[in-house]
């Protein structure tokens, strides 16, 4: 249910990066993580890249505008993206943030004045060179409240004023150190350069008419069935992490828009599509297909159940922690996810920059006779039913849950072991969403996920109470913490404060990590120049079609 919320709100970094398939991803930093792996395409005969040919990807949700200062979706950005570029890119590959658009960039002792250098010969669709004077104008753009921009506004909220010198220089003055900006900047459709011209050109229908920096130019689109994209052939500024540097290969990329799981996949399977995301339920098939390549990744996001801080009994630190103690993730993981997931032991999952992977030493493992003896010593004694009681009270929780799964009653009987009663209560998000607000709720079985940790901040701090905290968490050192992270520009004092957030809310047991979920992409053998990495996303920038 976050999710879906910070989906709606997008006031802060976003899940981008779960549906971004482009050479361009999401930003991050460096986090311990395994590398994404693959099923090899079947050797051909030549494997010499070629020109030409066309790239279908199917996709389950289509833009509202391809303007990307007034979209709303993450679809919006994915191919932005595409057209697009920004300042920053993050390598999939060592989770480090590297200048793109830019060549280089430095942030004041106070950090608050980040200078920017662009890359030398950039230009736009039409043949415009691109300039900090037209960068300014572009974020300016976004900053405007008469803009309404549900993201890329939303992102720069923190900046003061925006200065270009001079034609590759832009100064960025800001209120107080932000370290999530950088990673705000990385988003290649959202914080993309816009033509001034262009908006000139088109007006209100710039959504439909967009005018980019990047590999790929705008040809057509056909409303609720695709979007067209032709090669940019004077494309010479590339990510640096990618091997090609010059223009894409193949001559179009063609998104195709199809919403339901099983259409996805038999387009993939007739050859209508060469690209899609398949659940893990029905990846298994592909993986043992010749014809096919998966690509498999961990995205930054974990499931997790939190508890209400509010509640008398959540408030016993025993409790808490036998609740932790009691689940078995491993079995979640095959009840939920078929296996293709791992278990999560803290408040930041593996791939999400400041992962601390001590946590997987200290945190909670399945341990049933102490969470028992937790309870017996804290007075929770059972009763005739098995339920424990104390002072006349039965320990009998509540469950909130929006997104139903098979692991939600393994839960229930796994609590029902040591002796604690839980009833599941199914809603819609926006019910969910309701109760969660008002605090009419126990435990809530939810998500979380971005690419930075700062989203803490909106789950833990005790002035977001009232907002996103629903757990009533209140915690004076956690706060410390959360503003340190969330201000602190070097990475290594980023990290120091993460690591000790992780461990503060595990000896708390403020939640119950559960599991992050591997995510896949599977690709027809017909397109190659197909690598992983550990986002399990595909680099279209080296990819070409062998035919």
């Amino acid at each position: 249910m976050l999710q879906k919320l910070l989906d709606r709100r997008m006031s802060y970094l976003l899940l981008v990066c779960l549906l971004a398939l482009s050479a361009v991803g999401c930003s991050s930093a460096t986090a311990p993580v395994e590398q994404g792996s693959a099923e090899q395409p079947k050797p051909t005969a030549s494997l010499t890249p070629k020109t030409g040919g066309t790239i279908t990807i199917g996709y389950q949700v289509e833009p509202d505008t391809l303007d990307p200062q007034k979209t709303a979706l993450s679809a919006g950005n994915f191919v932005g993206g595409l057209l697009g570029g920004a300042l920053m890119v993050l390598d999939p590959y060592t989770f480090e943030l590297k200048p793109h658009l830019a060549e280089s960039y430095a942030i004041s002792e106070d950090g608050k004045t980040w200078t920017f250098k662009l890359r030398k010969g950039v230009k736009f669709h039409d043949g415009t060179p691109l300039t900090a004077a037209i960068f300014k104008e572009s974020m300016e753009r976004a900053i405007d409240p008469k803009t309404a921009s549900p993201v890329t506004g939303q992102e720069l909220t923190t900046i003061r004023s925006i200065s270009a010198p001079d034609e590759s220089t832009l100064v960025l003055q800001l209120d107080q150190p932000t370290s999530p900006l950088l990673g705000s900047l990385s988003y290649a459709g959202y914080q993309q350069p816009i033509l001034p011209a262009a908006l000139q050109k088109f007006g209100s229908d710039f959504g439909r008419n967009p005018v980019g920096v990047g590999p790929w130019k705008f040809e057509s689109w056909k409303t609720g069935e695709s979007i067209t994209l032709v090669r940019n052939d004077d494309y010479q500024w590339a990510a640096p992490f990618v091997k090609n540097q010059g223009p894409v290969r193949p001559d179009k990329l063609v998104i195709k828009f199809i919403k339901d799981n099983q259409t996805l996949i038999a387009a993939l399977d007739s050859g209508t599509i060469d690209i899609a995301g398949v659940p893990a339920k029905d990846v298994k098939k592909y993986k043992d297909d010749k014809d096919f390549t998966v690509l498999e990744g961990m995205q930054p996001v974990e499931s997790f159940i939190g508890m209400n801080m509010e509640n008398e009994i959540l408030r016993e630190l025993e409790v808490r922690k036998a609740l932790n103690l009691a689940i078995n993730k491993e079995a979640l993981v095959i009840a939920d996810l078929q296996g293709e997931g791992v278990p999560v032991y803290g408040p930041i999952p593996p791939t999400m920059f400041g992962y601390d992977q001590a946590v997987e030493q200290y945190g909670y493992k399945y341990n049933k006779k102490e969470a028992i003896r937790l309870l017996e010593e804290a007075g929770w004694k059972p009763n005739g039913q098995g339920i424990r009681e104390k002072n006349g009270k039965t320990l009998s929780l509540t469950m909130i849950v929006d997104d139903p799964k098979p692991g939600h009653q393994l839960i229930q009987s796994m609590f029902k072991e040591i002796g604690i009663e839980l009833n599941i209560q199914n809603y819609e998000s926006a019910t969910a969403h309701a109760q969660a607000v008002k605090g009419s709720f126990d435990l809530m079985a939810t998500d979380h996920g971005s690419i930075d940790p700062n989203i803490l901040d909106l789950f833990m701090n005790s002035n977001q109470i009232g907002g996103l905290n629903f757990f009533r968490i209140k915690n004076k050192e956690l706060d410390y913490f959360l503003e340190k992270g969330s201000t602190a520009t070097d990475a290594g004092e980023r990290k120091k404060a993460y690591a000790a957030i992780q461990k503060l809310v595990v000896d708390q047991a403020y939640w119950i990590p559960l599991y992050s979920a591997k995510t896949f992409q599977v690709v027809s053998n017909r397109i190659q120049g197909v690598e992983a990495n550990p986002l399990g996303t595909l680099t279209i920038q080296d990819m070409w079609v062998n035919e």
